[in-house]
């Protein structure tokens, strides 16, 4: 077996394996997504890199600096307690928006690199395509903070003297922006690679955008909001942890998250190239 095919195979097996540790909220192996990217890196320069040569390493090197920082800590290291919820006094602004830049940065970074490297004109049928992908995810985050505005005003008016309500709902909305952010940046990638040919490429970058859907609840939950304001979370908390499922949503993320990935790189080294234009007939003698 060649080495590409090998070093993919092991980049899906080890990427699987992470999937499944955050599913189980307890992981099979601790470095599972560190070594699924490695590999993906080394397949990367085994099946050659396109112009510009950098774009590629780069990107990959920011998402495994990130995947070795957020490494899972070792069974049994986790601590639990209680959570008390009491009386908000202040609403920290910009406490979503730091929990979403930390959860989405590494992923936003690697697509500006790719983006500043496949950078150019774009034809307006991708664009149009980017843009209709971009309404429910826009839709969504839109909802998400139009019905968490009504309810703090609602709080606001039947419990006076708690947090700013202003002040709320300008932590909502700073909450959704690195989320919507990642999407709008990943479909834009998509639509410059779709205009190149790379269409394995475009279609994984189209997928990471989908990632920002639970990332905007993710964000959101991390403001502290009155307790009225989480009495509907949003539609992709529908499905709750379980005994069975312990978190099915971040597992679903991380794999859509590594999939995505996973095309990007396949698409861009080699294995999703478009076909190199034919020669040009030569004409015989007669």
């Amino acid at each position: 077996m060649r080495r590409g095919p090998l070093l993919l195979t092991g980049a899906v097996v080890c990427a699987a394996l992470h999937a499944v540790g955050v599913l189980a909220a307890h992981p099979v192996w601790r470095g599972a997504e560190v070594l699924s990217l490695a590999l993906l890196f080394a397949y990367a320069l085994t099946r050659g890199l396109p112009a510009p040569r950098w774009s590629v390493p780069a990107a990959l090197a920011v998402l495994l600096v990130d995947a070795v920082r957020t490494m899972p800590a070792a069974p049994g290291g986790r601590e639990f307690g209680w959570t008390v919820y009491g009386r908000i006094e202040h609403v920290d602004v910009t406490a979503g928006f730091a929990a979403g830049l930390t959860a989405c940065g590494a992923g936003l970074l690697a697509l500006a690199v790719l983006l500043a490297g496949w950078r150019g004109r774009v034809t307006r049928g991708p664009v149009v395509a980017a843009a209709l992908a971009a309404v429910p995810i826009v839709g969504y985050a839109t909802v998400r903070v139009v019905d968490l505005r009504r309810d703090l005003l609602a709080e606001d008016r039947s419990r006076p003297g708690g947090p700013d309500a202003a002040d709320a709902v300008s932590a909502v909305v700073l909450a959704v922006l690195p989320a919507l952010a990642l999407a709008l940046t990943a479909l834009a990638l998509a639509a410059l690679l779709v205009g190149r040919g790379r269409r394995l490429a475009a279609a994984g970058a189209a997928l990471l955008s989908l990632v920002a859907l639970p990332l905007i609840d993710t964000s959101i939950g991390a403001v502290p909001l009155p307790y009225s304001a989480f009495v509907q979370p949003g539609v992709l908390y529908a499905v709750t942890p379980t005994a069975v499922l312990p978190q099915p949503v971040p597992a679903l993320t991380v794999a859509v998250e590594l999939t995505a990935y996973l095309l990007l790189v396949v698409g861009l080294a080699g294995a999703g190239r478009s076909a190199p234009a034919a020669p040009a007939p030569v004409a015989g003698p007669g």
